[in-house]
């Protein structure tokens, strides 16, 4: 299939962020978040309403929400445990709750100490609450190409999780790599099942970049249809249960594919690796982003000539 046009959703400040054992102070995540508002983003992961004890990084996510700089027709997305979260989530007056589950029993059990079947009937709850009150709601589905726990992950169980969160009224489904194994075949095959239940529009790839096959992964996912991905801007990410998953793939590197490409996102890449360089400095590490270090360091060769 030809994609002329691809969605990207910068999950930086919330995915990417979250493995930090250094708390990130609210204003930098603000900063952040208002640098890719900026950048032309139509959706980013702000932030998560989770138990602090679980995820301490994002225990600011009201202070966040209220203090980012929104712009008109920008989605900024929450992820919601729980109707707790969920309540969070309205009363910080977001655009989309994102609800959670592992294609994996054995990574839902690491996870979240539950059988898959009983995690998402725990958000039968939040998904009736947010389709009331007409809020957006995502799912995320995890480990959807190999789990680091029992291994090999079978499509029909892809699927399976696709089906009940279907039925929960999921409007927008992730299919996450979060151990970033996947194969680009791998990925063609799970991405055409999936798009025979869901409509192709609805689904989008969240890729990490452990061995490098991220980007790949993107362009097989687009010959299934698919036409949204996620990524961390500057590579931000990884997994609090899954040991060795590195970031999300970065999001200047996925852009500089596609505008080589000729495909359209309405994001412009010099403000991305502005963006990138920003955290990468308030980190103290190495940007991952390869584009954002080769421009970077173009820009300032040609500033010492």
């Amino acid at each position: 299939m030809q994609v002329s046009k691809v969605k990207i959703v910068e999950v930086g400040p919330r995915d990417g962020l979250q493995n930090e054992k250094e708390f990130v102070p609210t204003e930098v995540k603000v900063e952040l978040i208002n640098r890719l508002t900026d950048a032309g983003f139509p959706n980013i992961e702000a932030a998560s309403f989770v138990s602090p004890k679980w995820v301490p990084q994002m225990a600011d996510g009201a202070e966040v929400m209220e203090q980012i700089t929104r712009k008109q027709g920008v989605i900024y997305s929450v992820l919601t445990p729980n109707l707790k979260g969920f309540e969070g989530a309205v009363a910080a007056k977001a655009d989309e709750v994102v609800i959670f589950g592992a294609a994996s029993e054995a990574f839902s059990q690491k996870n979240i100490n539950c059988s898959i079947a009983e995690s998402i009937a725990r958000f039968e709850p939040v998904a009736e609450a947010a389709l009331a009150q007409g809020i957006r709601l995502r799912a995320s589905i995890s480990t959807a190409f190999g789990c680091p726990y029992q291994g090999e992950v079978p499509i029909d169980a892809v699927l399976d999780v696709v089906k009940r969160m279907k039925a929960l009224g999921v409007q927008e489904f992730d299919i996450a790599d979060t151990i970033g194994v996947g194969t680009a075949g791998q990925v063609y095959e799970v991405m055409s099942r999936v798009t025979e239940i869901v409509d192709p529009k609805q689904v989008a790839g969240h890729f990490h970049d452990t061995y490098g096959q991220a980007l790949a992964n993107i362009l097989s996912a687009m010959r299934a249809g698919i036409q949204i991905f996620h990524s961390s801007v500057a590579g931000l990410g990884g997994c609090p249960y899954a040991k060795g998953a590195t970031g999300n793939v970065a999001t200047e590197d996925v852009l500089y594919m596609l505008h080589g490409m000729g495909i359209e996102t309405g994001i412009n890449l010099d403000k991305v690796i502005e963006a990138g360089d920003f955290i990468s400095r308030h980190l103290n590490r190495a940007n991952a982003s390869r584009v954002g270090r080769a421009i970077l360091t173009k820009r300032a060769n040609a500033a010492c000539s």
